[in-house]
């Protein structure tokens, strides 16, 4: 286990909120948060930050009938419809829980079932993959 970063003498309880500094009581960390080391690591976290991180790509896909490009991809960051559904907390659980599920297929049989994903995996597709007028009549007939 990690010592304090300013008395060293004690085995850390908390880490700082804006550096992850290891330390063990107010009084340590009243002391860490007004040295300069504290906000030479936050400046650090800073420049790195962009909102968001990406997670690492072991490897690049290889391309199939089904690989939809980038610039497709893309366009979903600019879908208003996209962004309305994404405020669901709801939503958000589901995709949470495919991102790690051990088996993806089950999973998004499983998320199939729930009529919430149904309608953001349509309005995925309506960016990726718009419907002819003639696939949009079928569909209106069968709705």
């Amino acid at each position: 286990m990690e010592r304090c970063i300013i008395c060293v003498d004690n085995l850390r309880k908390y880490k700082c909120s804006k550096c992850s500094a290891p330390y063990c009581s107010v009084a340590c960390y009243k002391a860490h948060s007004e040295s300069p080391q504290c906000a030479t690591r936050e400046s650090e976290v800073k420049k790195t930050e962009v909102g968001y991180q990406e997670e690492p790509t072991l490897h690049v896909p290889f391309p199939t009938d089904d690989t939809v490009p980038a610039e497709k991809l893309q366009q979903l960051e600019n879908c208003q419809e996209l962004r309305n559904l994404l405020h669901n907390p709801h939503l958000r659980s589901l995709l949470q829980q495919i991102d790690v599920a051990i088996n993806a297929q089950s999973a998004m049989m499983a998320a199939m079932q729930e009529p919430l994903f149904v309608e953001f995996a349509n309005a995925c597709l309506q960016v990726v993959e718009p419907m002819t007028d003639a696939e949009r009549t079928e569909f209106e007939l069968y709705s």
